[in-house]
């Protein structure tokens, strides 16, 4: 195979093979685009470039050519822009380069009103061989609904609509107390309602309410934000125990719309099923692609996973800023090591990119195709969850040629809908039989600290 061709945004990039994994990418630039590229260049170079007489950012569009040429616009734009040209186009192409392009053009633009052509030659990862999937086994358990999770369903139940029983003992942990709390400046929050245990006040007011009686007032001196201390005086007025109504028909008509109790366990039975589904879904589709990875020998390295690390680990990061930890923190909670983490993340890495590129394989082979209208509709139902105006949201991804990223996250999508459905299911007591059974093919590489799923954005 020599040369192909992609559409990208309504024109064509022609890729031709080289040998050696390499391959050349020849790109039509719309005139629109050029258009785009132009201004933007312009405006910026407004911004930076000093001509006299004018404050940065307000020189004429006229001046700043007669000044500085339009090759040196038009160089500022190409610069700016080639490389979201190549990406977007390489996607649509579906290459995975693992190294950076080498672009070549034989001249500037004549003007934005043509459009303009260019090439990029750059390593790719081959698309691996694989087995044929219909024929991988893969176990899935049976969803059994535990009979405590039903049990603890019905008690949060009877929690939600307990009664309240005045009592003159001293508090219990799940008693709710109604006191007042007065601040050192005379302040008082009345009427204050707190059930023990449940966290809503600051741990050192409510231990000192553990054992109080009513009419008794304490002071509790407690470590506040800035690292300081404060107290606050705590007036108990009423103390009261839960009273739960029984498991029964009752239960089930105060707490929810059911008017019998097994009206209501069947209700709540087929809740934590439909849950389990998901979940044993979700792992028998992960189980799928690593089982084809292993079957088919993918290996993943280089350029490819040293840049997926990266992007786990600034994820991870930064997820752990947004918890307000910092990195030196985590270490020594947890006990790790920088060296460990990074090797974690980059096996994960190793084995993310592997997966998407047997799903790639499958897609290609199984002749999977996403249309306009199915990424529109992902479009439509991610802004709707955002509330934004969706048609607004198309026009502009579809500008800036993002559609294509969305179009190969839900291609790899359906090959993994594709492999789940044509895998032969095998139940956990058939795995571990054959597991009992041990030839040197059958090895499995280590489990993954993180499962993958095309469309997944956050590691660790």
């Amino acid at each position: 195979r020599g040369q192909g061709w992609g559409w990208l945004n309504g024109r064509m990039a022609q890729v031709e093979e080289l040998g050696g994994n390499r391959v050349r990418l020849t790109v039509d630039v719309s005139a629109h685009e050029l258009e785009h590229a132009r201004e933007h260049a312009t405006a910026d170079l407004a911004e930076s470039v000093k001509i006299p007489g004018f404050r940065k950012g307000k020189v004429p569009k006229a001046v700043l050519v007669s000044r500085i040429g339009r090759d040196r616009i038009w160089t500022e734009a190409i610069e700016s822009h080639i490389g979201g040209w190549f990406w977007n186009a390489a996607a649509r192409a579906r290459l995975r380069p693992v190294a950076a392009p080498e672009y070549a053009f034989d001249a500037l633009p004549a003007g934005d009103a043509e459009p303009w052509t260019f090439t990029a030659e750059v390593a790719v990862q081959p698309t691996p061989e694989i087995v044929d999937w219909t024929t991988l086994e893969v176990p899935r358990p049976e969803a059994e609904v535990p009979e405590e999770l039903v049990e603890q369903e019905l008690e949060a139940l009877r929690r939600s609509v307990a009664g309240l029983l005045p009592v003159e003992r001293p508090a219990e942990e799940g008693d709710t107390l109604v006191v007042d709390l007065i601040s050192p400046s005379g302040e008082t929050q009345s009427d204050t309602i707190v059930q023990l245990g449940s966290g809503r006040l600051v741990e050192e007011i409510e231990h000192s309410l553990v054992g109080a009686r009513g009419g008794e007032t304490t002071t509790v001196e407690y470590e506040v934000a800035d690292g300081s201390t404060t107290q606050v005086e705590v007036r108990v007025k009423q103390v009261h125990e839960s009273v739960l109504p029984e498991v029964g028909d009752e239960l089930a008509r105060s707490a929810s719309e059911f008017e019998t109790l097994a009206e209501l366990r069947a209700e709540i039975e087929g809740r934590i099923l439909d849950a389990l589904e998901q979940e044993i879904d979700a792992q028998f589709r992960s189980a799928a692609v690593d089982e084809l990875v292993r079957a088919s020998g993918v290996q993943a390295a280089g350029p490819l996973v040293e840049s997926r690390a990266r992007e786990l680990l600034d994820g991870f990061l930064r997820s752990l800023a947004r918890r307000g930890i910092a990195p030196e923190q985590y270490f020594q909670v947890t006990g790790q090591t920088p060296e460990v983490l990074a090797s974690q993340v980059r096996a994960e890495a190793a084995q993310s990119v592997a997966r998407e590129l047997a799903l790639e394989a499958l897609a290609e082979r199984a002749g999977i195709q996403v249309s306009d209208d199915e990424v529109r509709e992902l479009i439509r139902e991610q802004a709707e969850a955002a509330g934004e105006d969706a048609e607004a949201m198309i026009a502009d991804i579809w500008a800036h040629g993002h559609q294509e990223s969305l179009r190969e996250d839900l291609r790899l999508r359906a090959a993994l809908d594709r492999l789940a459905a044509d895998v032969k299911r095998i139940s956990t007591e058939q795995a571990a039989a054959r597991e009992a059974i041990w030839t040197p093919d059958k090895e499995k590489p280590p489990a993954e600290t993180k499962l993958w799923t095309p469309g997944s954005e956050e590691s660790a």
